[in-house]
């Protein structure tokens, strides 16, 4: 259990380094230009670009690093609360903060959407785009029921028992799907570099994406080993 949980962290963080560098080194124009009232046709088109540019990378930014990794660490908050030390009560309170942290991460990131110069609707019309809003919303259902029958107990025992394995079923799903969800968006960027942008796809930066997207779904699977009771790992082992 202490190893699965360590290698989580080792991942999560490898995800965010690998995150920050394809959203700073393959664009030297992160920064907007300013430019003034007088400027051409151009420089405005370039004004344009450069905003929605700024508008996928902060996207990208929330959503991996700051709806998939903090929402992963909130999972976790029970496992590696237990190796600190930490009583029930502070595990809890880690895991609703950093639950609730990433669902607003992921709003933030859904806002970015909103943005850019082709409407509000231009890029609500994807796969990628309709997991991401089936995705927020799951996340926000099971961020409010837990916090009403398991933080502020408004249920009573009996009704906490019946919803919690619940509660980690939707969980452990819609976790699953952000991820999911995050690699179709990965894909879909790696079609557009391609077609429009005529980036070859022996290039460093789709080698980069590929190593990303993989660390991303190993990242995952260490998440949702470590959720598996130690009971249920130990009665498997015993019938092998």
């Amino acid at each position: 259990m202490a190893v699965s949980i360590v290698l989580s962290h080792i991942s999560a963080l490898l995800v965010a380094v690998l995150v920050l560098l394809w959203a700073l080194a393959f664009r030297t124009t992160i920064f907007l230009r300013f430019y003034s009232s007088s400027v051409d046709g151009a420089a405005t088109a370039t004004a344009v670009a450069e905003f929605d540019h700024l508008y996928f990378v902060l996207h990208t930014l929330l959503m991996v690093i700051g709806f998939i990794l903090f929402g992963g660490e909130g999972i976790l908050a029970h496992r590696w609360g237990v190796g600190l030390g930490w009583a029930r009560g502070p595990r809890k309170a880690a895991h609703l903060w950093l639950q609730g942290a990433a669902l607003g991460f992921g709003v933030a990131g859904l806002l970015t959407k909103f943005k850019g110069n082709k409407g509000v609707l231009a890029n609500f019309h994807s796969l990628h785009s309709w997991m991401g809003l089936l995705c927020l919303l799951l996340f926000a259902a099971q961020w409010t029921m837990g916090f009403l029958s398991f933080w502020n107990r408004g249920e009573g025992w009996r009704a906490r028992t019946l919803l919690l394995p619940w509660h980690v079923f939707i969980g452990i799903f819609t976790y699953s799907l952000a991820v999911a969800t995050a690699e179709s968006g990965l894909m879909e960027k790696m079609a557009f570099l391609h077609t429009k942008h005529g980036i070859p796809r022996s290039s460093l930066e789709f080698t980069l994406i590929n190593v990303l997207g993989l660390t991303l779904a190993i990242h995952c699977g260490l998440v949702v080993f470590t959720l598996i009771p130690v009971k249920h790992k130990e009665s498997s082992n015993s019938t092998m």
